[in-house]
């Protein structure tokens, strides 16, 4: 029988988060201590990332020690600096004569339109993170890469509200598999169950949403630039035995639940990306996981959004439920 366990019951990974907490900012990593087969699906069209093309199929590195997701657009790729310096301290890392080389691949969220955009997480949260991996895990809403994160912001920041991030685990006869995702979408959060919008473009003084779908029709012949702070990004993890090419596919499957939760969901705007870790312990159906990969980043979603808290006027699911029970 399918059960919902907790993202620590995956031993082998470690979650960490740190923040600029005034700034309105943050990172959070994921560890790998004895590394883990990795794949990666960049789906959005406006990405940050760092090593993802070494997650190809066709290259050489097959194991990871860390995946980070942070906030600070491309500024904030400087946490992969510290991760690195506490794995090198642990002697964790590709081993060559030279050094243990820790690889570190990672994914960044546009969050400079709330807070304080000078500051952005560096090498000195990236290690802090690190450091806080076994007590911060289990963490959601604001906290992490999700301090900053916003959704629905086709209208601009006076009607988005609070994204963060959010986590789910199953486990069905020893298989486990887990999502980590910080939510910073330009589209709306759905309730793929009910079809209702449980966060987006909404309406304040109104009470009501928008429908971002309905609002880039009308904008359609505007010449407007939506980049105003997106992108939605996560790890997926698990035992189960898989290839590096079997991982990279897991990533693209679990793609689904972004889908299935998000309206729209991988635009130009976006830099959605998905990255999957296994500490390849247990043989199972890999068409199972990829099921389960997709229901665990769904409900990841639909827990970042509930979690969140307002900051700045800027509105939670928590403030506007009420409006639409």
């Amino acid at each position: 029988m399918l059960k919902e366990i907790t993202p620590a019951a995956l031993s082998q990974f470690q979650i960490g988060h740190a923040s600029y907490p005034s700034d309105l900012t943050g990172c959070t990593v994921v560890l790998a201590p004895n590394g883990a087969i990795a794949g990666v699906d960049v789906r959005g069209g406006s990405p940050g990332t760092r090593e993802t093309d070494l997650l190809k199929s066709e290259n050489l590195i097959d194991q990871v020690h860390a995946i980070f997701l942070t906030g600070g657009s491309a500024y904030g790729l400087d946490v992969a600096t510290g991760i690195m310096r506490y794995l090198e301290e642990k002697h964790i890392g590709f081993n060559t004569p030279a050094a243990h080389i820790p690889i570190v691949p990672g994914a960044v969220l546009f969050d400079l339109m709330i807070g304080n955009s000078s500051v952005r997480p560096d090498a000195e949260l990236g290690y802090q993170a690190c450091l806080n991996a076994r007590t911060s895990g289990g963490l959601v809403g604001n906290v992490g890469a999700g301090l900053g994160a916003t959704v629905g912001k086709c209208c601009g920041s006076d009607y988005a509200m609070k994204g963060g991030v959010g986590h789910y685990a199953v486990e069905l006869r020893g298989i486990k598999v887990a999502a980590l995702i910080a939510v910073n979408s330009f589209g709306d959060i759905i309730n793929p169950k009910t079809g209702k919008v449980l966060a987006g473009a909404y309406d304040r003084s109104q009470h009501m949403f928008l429908d971002s779908e309905q609002q880039l029709f009308n904008q359609m012949t505007q010449s407007t630039n939506h980049f105003s702070g997106n992108t939605t990004i996560g790890v997926v993890m698990t035992n189960v035995k898989a290839t590096k090419a079997q991982m990279n596919k897991i990533a693209s499957i679990a793609h689904d639940g972004l889908a299935r939760t998000m309206r729209p969901s991988h635009s130009f705007v976006d830099g959605d990306t998905l990255f999957t870790l296994s500490s390849n312990e247990e043989e199972a159906d890999l068409n199972v996981i990829s099921m389960l990969a997709t229901t665990v980043v769904e409900k990841a979603i639909i827990n970042a959004i509930k979690s969140a808290q307002s900051v700045e006027g800027c509105p939670s699911y928590q403030d506007v439920k009420d409006h639409f029970s």
